[in-house]
């Protein structure tokens, strides 16, 4: 007769909740692609600035900081949008899709807050 701790109460609490640092589904992979690709575009921004190019009257006034930062910006709303689509859709759990979330939702309310007040 053996004496020993039942693992199976433990088993199943393990189970349920994983968390991994890449992301497993399809839209969960699109969403960390997308929030790379917005960092490349402030990279590309920030190098451009760096560079000496200033901003104009208009936003598209200087298109060589115009076009990366506006698609920057598209990058964090559709990782945003994605991200949340797999983690309600598909139940993605990983740490990139959630910094996605993360970065996207700071995109996002950015966004709306030039929108609905201009300066």
């Amino acid at each position: 007769m053996s004496v020993g701790i039942d693992k199976r109460p433990f088993d199943n609490y393990n189970a349920a909740v994983k968390i991994h640092f890449k992301p497993r589904t399809r839209l969960g992979k699109r969403s960390a692609w997308l929030l790379i690709a917005l960092a490349v575009f402030m990279g590309v921004f920030r190098i451009n600035v760096l560079l000496g190019q200033r901003g104009g009257d208009t936003f598209f006034s200087n298109p060589s900081l115009a076009i990366p930062i506006l698609l920057a910006g598209i990058s964090g709303i559709v990782a945003f949008i994605t991200g949340l689509i797999s983690m309600i859709r598909e139940k993605e759990r990983s740490i990139s899709v959630y910094l996605a979330l993360a970065i996207g939702l700071i995109v996002l309310t950015i966004a709306l807050a030039q929108i609905v007040s201009p300066h």
